[in-house]
């Protein structure tokens, strides 16, 4: 994988997914976006221990090693380390990718009470009607392929640009969409490492991925749905 699919110049690119972006040493890094609800507001289908361990400890170890990885390629680049700078791209596929996933799939949830769940509506649930004949379909479509991915994975909505529709995608360990396509953009993913569900679920990914539907944020699926379709 191209490196610069994971940073563009001066290695990030301020505002990605909203996440914080400080300075170090010349450097622009990333920090853990804050959560826009409290760990436990999304009980019952989430645990508040679950969140509070997947946002604070791993996504927090995505980042820091994230941002290691990419001071370590500053560093090769600036000594002309051409081996270095090879080796590090799996730590940044993996690491960056983590950050890029989970920054996106704590905007895909909601708790209850702030419309986790409702159902899609505008172009998007039109969307979902064409592609898939019905949001029971899709649900159906992901459910199936995320209880299916063996190993660990995100499962994912996503618009293909080039395309023009609407697709399900799955992605190993913590690949990002982009792998797919630049015309692939992600609207909704499913985290099915253990990580995000075993502390509730135990190895039973099923009833994870049956029970998140309730508290999936579909106002931000079809916000990114609209922005990424053009008028016709």
């Amino acid at each position: 994988m191209a490196l610069r699919a994971l940073f563009p110049r001066r290695l990030t690119r301020p505002g990605l997914l909203g996440a914080g972006i400080a300075q170090s040493r010349g450097l622009q890094t990333f920090s853990l976006p804050d959560l826009p609800y409290d760990y436990g507001a999304l009980e019952p289908a989430i645990s508040g221990e679950i969140m509070q361990l997947h946002h604070q400890k791993h996504h927090q170890a995505y980042v820091t090693n994230y941002n290691k990885a990419l001071e370590q390629l500053h560093d090769a680049i600036a000594k002309g380390d051409a081996s270095a700078v090879a080796k590090l791209q799996s730590a940044i596929k993996f690491n960056g990718g983590g950050h890029i996933n989970h920054s996106i799939f704590w905007k895909n949830l909601a708790p209850i009470s702030e419309g986790g769940g409702e159902p899609p509506k505008g172009s998007l649930g039109w969307a979902i009607d064409m592609n898939f004949g019905s949001l029971e379909s899709l649900v159906q479509k992901i459910n199936t392929e995320g209880a299916a991915l063996q190993g660990s994975g995100w499962v994912w909505l996503a618009l293909d640009k080039e395309l023009k529709k609407l697709v399900v995608e799955t992605t190993a360990n913590q690949d990002p969409l982009v792998i797919k396509g630049a015309s692939v953009v992600p609207l909704l993913g499913i985290d099915v490492w253990e990580h995000a569900y075993y502390l509730q679920y135990k190895n039973v990914r099923p009833d994870y991925l049956k029970n998140i539907w309730k508290v999936i944020n579909w106002k931000y699926a079809s916000d990114v749905y609209e922005k990424n379709t053009p008028l016709e």
